[in-house]
């Protein structure tokens, strides 16, 4: 029977931990110990895994002790020894200078190297260029066990497809695809995903592959938000409404919905740049690619100034004036606040001189704090401002009566464009 590892219990590794563990013994491993004590609880508080499933397959015992099925979370390396089917699911970040930080990965790598047998299988879901599991963390992991690359132990990809909040499209329920380092490994690593993914799975020939295709996933929806984030800029300077010219275009059969907005997380604003990186490296400077990067990561400053346009048209004193910031999360109804772009608004309507109180209920105030150096508060404001922004279109934001949060000549701007009539401008 494979003993399964999941290294890293975030927004990807306890999901996938938890599916695994209705069929297989399953060590939860990470190296938080906070994180740890609230998993053992039975509570999730990244709110993927709801309370009643977690606990539904929670264990008190190293589950590879007895050869039974189900999960038991730990940070103490002696208890991922005796796995031999270990799934790495840390983050893969971006430096300051939109650089790939691979650090999480070497570290990870490092601790599967110190327990590494012979016979291990070690697959990646990490997002990452081509190349990264073969060309930086194989010889990780063979320099740290001593033990060979594909004769010893192997290797695989299963890029991960976890849509953070998304209560319709979770692990099980989209369709996977793997890879291994050999075709025999790969038919290995595929039969154990198909076992618990109820969508089915795609074995790629390769692990470069599956890599690719990964990065490409998210690339290709950066480029086409990129489009009409670009469309929105243009329809503005012409005084069209650009929610009903893609309104009007949806009605073509093969129109792409998407949407103009804040391009944030830990994929669509990340993963580009890790392919950028590669194809510079050797010789191509992509484009297209980067261009909807710059783009995007434009957006920020861009809502801020059409905010203090929208005001200055109401005749409102822009310095010194009081705005609320509705939702500071990267997305609607998830707690997830890496990489968020409302950050950049709220930084950039300060520039202007504009106080900003930022009310999110979804997120962690200490984490915005501790990641942005943010105050951000749980509970509606009662005071009145002369802006309202509502930059997440948390569910509970949708039945505001915005009337009661702004001044008589106060201007509520819908970076997400769901208010309709409410609002007095959007993107």
């Amino acid at each position: 029977m494979k003993k399964i590892a999941v290294i890293g219990l975030g927004y990807v590794g306890l999901p996938l931990a938890r599916l695994f563990a209705t069929k297989y013994p399953v060590l939860g491993f990470d190296i938080n110990q906070k994180r740890i004590d609230e998993l053992r609880s039975g509570r999730d508080l990244t709110l993927e895994v709801e309370d009643d499933v977690l606990k539904a397959v929670l264990v008190d015992q190293n589950p590879f002790d007895e050869d039974t099925i189900g999960l038991f979370c730990s940070n103490q390396l002696s208890d991922i020894e005796n796995a031999n089917f270990y799934v790495v699911t840390v983050p893969t970040p971006v430096d300051k200078n939109n650089r790939p930080d691979l650090t999480p990965l070497y570290k990870a790598s490092e601790t599967v190297g110190k327990v590494l047998k012979k016979g291990d299988i070690v697959v990646y879901e990490s997002t990452v260029y081509p190349g990264v599991t073969e060309e930086e963390c194989i010889p990780v992991l063979e320099r740290v066990s001593g033990l060979k690359f594909n004769v010893d132990f192997y290797a695989g990809y299963s890029p991960e497809r976890i849509n953070p909040g998304d209560k319709q499209h979770t692990v099980e329920k989209i369709l996977k695809v793997t890879s291994g380092s050999t075709p025999e490994i790969g038919e290995e690593v595929d039969e154990v995903y198909k076992s618990v993914i109820t969508a089915g799975t795609h074995l790629a020939p390769t692990i470069k592959v599956a890599e690719a295709a990964k990065v490409i996933e998210n690339s290709q929806r950066d480029i086409n938000i990129a489009f009409v984030n670009e469309l929105a800029k243009i329809f503005n300077i012409l005084n069209i409404d650009t929610h009903a010219v893609l309104e009007a275009a949806g009605t073509k059969w093969n129109f792409l919905p998407f949407k103009p907005g804040l391009v944030g997380g830990h994929c669509i604003g990340v993963d580009p740049y890790y392919l950028a990186q590669k194809a510079q490296e050797h010789g191509y400077h992509p484009e297209i690619i980067l261009a909807g990067r710059r783009l995007n990561d434009s957006m920020g400053e861009y809502v801020a100034s059409q905010v203090v346009k929208t005001m200055i048209k109401k005749g409102i004193n822009v310095n010194g004036a009081e705005a609320l910031m509705l939702g500071i999360t990267f997305k609607e109804n998830c707690p997830d606040v890496r990489n968020t772009k409302i950050v950049d608004v709220i930084k950039a309507l300060e520039d202007y001189g504009i106080k900003v109180t930022t009310f999110d209920p979804w997120a962690n105030p200490v984490e915005v704090k501790h990641e942005y150096g943010i105050e951000s508060v749980s509970e509606l404001p009662s005071a009145k401002f002369e802006a309202v922004i509502l930059g997440v279109s948390h569910s509970e934001f949708l039945d505001i009566n915005y009337d009661f949060l702004k001044h008589d000549r106060g201007i509520i701007f819908d970076v997400k464009g769901v208010l309709g009539i409410k609002a007095d401008s959007s993107l």
